[in-house]
């Protein structure tokens, strides 16, 4: 059985701008075994494509090498990846999230329509949100650890 998880997008902090998007459920669901792994392929072909170097144990251990190498080097190599090669990468991840339409009914969900999502916050806390279903850690964890691996202080 796929895994799946809610997001809620929460309001904004006080002062901060309004969220549009604050109070939506979204219902993310795993990628098949087969999805996910022609999709790590395809991720690793775009950057090698690209003059991005892989290491070995990256290449050798699916979404959770490919996305904490990603992480590991800042995103920096997908920085240089065209975007041409990005896009169906970033619209499949896209394929996981349904909505909630109506928060009382969350079991009820169909699949994103683009005026869904108001907010680009909100597609990056998506996408982060799907990395996270299909490898274990965040961006946002994955970020800190490999800032405190390297003795940088990840407040500066």
């Amino acid at each position: 059985m796929r895994r799946t998880s809610e997001v809620i997008i929460p309001a904004a902090a006080a002062g901060e701008r309004e969220n549009r998007d604050a109070g939506k459920v979204f219902v993310l669901t795993e990628m098949s075994a087969m999805q996910a792994e022609a999709w790590a392929t395809r991720m690793w072909l775009a950057l090698a494509r690209n003059n991005v170097d892989i290491p070995s144990s990256a290449l050798s251990s699916g979404w959770g090498g490919l996305m904490s190498y990603g992480i590991a080097v800042g995103l920096h190599g997908l920085t240089r990846v065209d975007y041409g090669d990005l896009k169906p990468l970033w619209d499949e991840m896209m394929g996981c999230c349904q909505i909630a339409p109506d928060r009382a009914h969350r079991q009820v969900v169909r699949k994103l329509v683009e005026d869904d999502i108001e907010e680009v916050s909100t597609i990056f806390k998506l996408r982060d949100a799907v990395i996270e279903l299909h490898t274990g850690f965040s961006i946002a964890d994955a970020l800190s650890r490999a800032t405190s691996a390297a003795g940088a202080d990840p407040t500066s």
